[in-house]
């Protein structure tokens, strides 16, 4: 009898002990998911004070190539494409002295749901989350030119997302928050 007691008192505490390790394991996994959502998130905010005017932040799709110019620098945030775009937003809403003027790839209008499933979809959550903010659609080529050009001199952040639908890249390119054009033109008018 004894031993038959000794036998189920063991088998009890291995399944206890299994039991908090699955536990540490599930919570060790929330840790990291955790972790890996928010750096992303500290690793841009940690540029917000040093951008300004010529300065890019992409929120990229999945496919977006990695860039190897010197002042582009790629995030990787294996999280949704239009969470990330809204905490993007808002950060260089915040920073008071950045300005966005937002493209959006011209091809993203030409891209029907039975080429690319999810397309009339993304584009309607690209147009809701932008109709106020001026989105210019500007031809994909045009768009990767200009990042080139401007990623020899000025740092360009590259922010990329798990969204796999096709030119579905929004592109912001950072201005003085605080100078509107009006006053520059204004000013340079004076200087004639």
């Amino acid at each position: 009898m004894f031993k038959k007691l000794a036998i189920l008192g063991l088998i009890l505490l291995v399944a206890a002990f299994a039991a908090c390790e699955r536990e540490d394991k599930r919570e060790d996994k929330r840790e990291d998911k955790k972790e890996r959502s928010t750096s992303w998130m500290d690793t841009l905010k940690s540029y917000i004070p040093a951008l300004g005017h010529r300065n890019w932040i992409i929120v990229a799709d999945s496919a977006f190539p990695l860039q190897i110019s010197p002042g582009i620098e790629t995030i990787v945030t294996n999280e949704d494409h239009f969470a990330v775009l809204e905490k993007v937003l808002k950060a260089v809403d915040q920073a008071k002295h950045l300005r966005p003027k937002v493209w959006l790839d011209k091809e993203l209008a030409y891209v029907t749901e039975d080429l690319a499933p999810g397309a009339d979809d993304a584009r309607h959550r690209l147009d809701e989350m932008l109709k106020s903010r001026g989105a210019a659609p500007v031809l994909h080529e045009e768009l990767i030119a200009r990042l080139d050009q401007a990623g020899k001199a000025f740092k360009i952040v590259m922010v990329k997302t798990t969204l796999a639908v096709p030119y579905t890249t929004v592109f912001l390119e950072l201005d003085c928050g605080y100078w509107k054009p009006e006053a520059e033109a204004k000013m340079r008018e004076r200087m004639k």
